[in-house]
C-alpha cells in the first residue's frame, strides 16, 4: 500500500511533468491555474488535515501574498524571483503568526469565526483603502525574473516553476509529517488533551503549524498574482477559504495527495460545467451543477477520492465473498 501511494505521486507528477507536450495553451494555463490551487490546499491540509484546526480565513494568507507581489514590485522594473517569492511568504507568514497567537486560544466554533474575522478585516484594508486599489485592484506592472534564466512572463516558463513550486511544497510536508513535529501535530489533531497530559505544550506547535500554512499559502498567493498579472480584494474573500476547503475535502482530509486530487478535482468540475459546448444556456448557472456534483461526492465518498480505491476493493472482495458461499451452498 506505500509503494501504491508513492507510485501514484510519481505519476502524477511524471504526467504534470510532461503535460506541455501535447497539451494546448489553454490547458497548459488551466494547468497552471490547478497547481496553484493545489499549493494552496496543501497548505489549508497542513492545518485541518494533518493538525485538526479548521481555518476559515485562509483566503487572507493567499491574498497577502498575492497582494505584496505587486506592492513590493518596482513600477520600472521587474523585480527579482529571489527575493520576491520569499518576501510575499513572509508576508503571509508574518500576519499568519498574528492571526494565529491570538486565534489558537480559542476553540471550536470560535476558532473558525476568530480566523473568518481577521480575513474579513484583511479583506476591507484592501478593499476601502488606497492601499489595495479598492474595488478595482491593482496590476503587477512586469512579472519577475532572475535576469535571463527564468521569464516567468513565458508560459511554459511559468508552468515549469510552478510544478517545481508545487513539488518542492509536496516533498517538503511529506517529509515534514513523518518528523517528530508531524507526528506531535498528529497527537494534537486525535486527542490534544493527551498530548498535554504527556508533557507536550501543544500551543507551540500550533502556531508554528498556522504559520507555516500561511507561509505556504502566500506562495501560492504569489504565483496567482504572476500568473494573473492582476490581483483584487476577492481573492481575501470568505467564498475562496470555503473553496479550497471544499477541495481538501473532496480530495479526502488527512491525505497530502488528497489535496491535489481535490484541487484538480474542483477545477476540473468547474470547468465542466461551465462549458457552453457540453451544457449550452445552462452553463450561468454552473454553480448548481457543481454543488449537486460535491453534494453527490460527499455522500458517496465518505473518505473522499483518496478513499475510492479501498472503497472499490471493498465491495469487490464483498461481491467475490457471496460469490464463493453460493458456490460452496450445497
Amino acid at each position: 500500500m506505500k509503494y501504491s501511494k508513492l507510485a501514484f505521486v510519481v505519476l502524477a507528477f511524471a504526467l504534470l511533468a510532461f503535460l506541455p507536450l501535447w497539451a494546448s495553451p489553454y490547458g497548459i494555463d488551466l494547468a497552471s491555474k490547478i497547481m496553484v490551487f493545489s499549493i494552496f490546499a496543501l497548505s489549508l491540509e497542513l492545518l485541518v488535515g494533518s493538525t485538526g484546526l479548521v481555518c476559515f480565513g485562509h483566503a487572507a494568507f493567499f491574498g497577502i501574498g498575492a497582494y505584496a507581489t505587486v506592492l513590493l514590485s518596482p513600477k520600472d522594473g521587474a523585480a527579482s524571483v529571489l527575493w520576491l517569492m520569499p518576501a510575499c511568504a513572509l508576508a503571509a507568514a508574518l500576519y499568519a503568526l498574528l492571526v494565529g497567537a491570538l486565534s489558537l486560544r480559542t476553540k471550536g466554533v470560535y476558532f473558525i469565526m476568530v480566523t473568518l474575522a481577521f480575513a474579513q478585516m484583511a479583506y476591507y484594508v484592501v478593499h476601502d483603502t488606497p492601499l489595495g486599489g479598492g474595488t478595482d485592484g491593482i496590476y503587477l506592472s512586469a512579472k519577475p525574473t532572475l535576469g535571463d534564466l527564468l521569464n516567468l512572463d513565458k508560459a511554459l516558463v511559468y508552468y515549469a516553476f510552478t510544478w517545481a513550486c508545487l513539488a518542492a511544497v509536496f516533498g517538503f510536508l511529506a517529509l515534514l509529517l513523518r518528523s517528530r513535529f508531524g507526528r506531535a501535530l498528529a497527537g494534537i489533531r486525535v486527542n490534544e488533551q493527551r498530548m498535554r497530559a504527556t508533557g507536550f505544550a501543544t500551543y507551540p506547535y500550533k502556531l508554528a503549524a498556522f504559520v507555516l500554512s500561511g507561509a505556504i499559502a502566500g506562495l501560492a498567493g504569489f504565483l496567482f498574482a504572476v500568473k494573473d498579472g492582476f490581483v483584487n480584494p476577492e481573492l481575501m474573500s470568505w467564498h475562496w477559504s470555503g473553496e479550497v476547503l471544499i477541495m481538501i475535502i473532496l480530495g479526502g482530509l488527512g491525505h497530502l495527495r488528497g489535496a491535489l486530487m481535490g484541487a484538480f478535482a474542483f477545477a476540473l468540475l468547474q470547468e465542466f460545467f461551465k462549458s457552453d459546448a457540453v451544457f449550452g444556456d445552462f452553463a450561468k448557472h454552473w454553480h448548481l451543477g457543481l454543488g449537486l456534483s460535491i453534494i453527490a461526492c460527499v455522500a458517496l465518498l465518505p473518505s473522499g477520492l483518496v478513499g475510492l480505491p479501498a472503497q472499490l476493493r471493498k465491495r469487490w472482495d464483498a461481491r467475490q465473498g457471496k460469490l464463493q458461499n453460493t458456490a460452496e451452498a450445497p
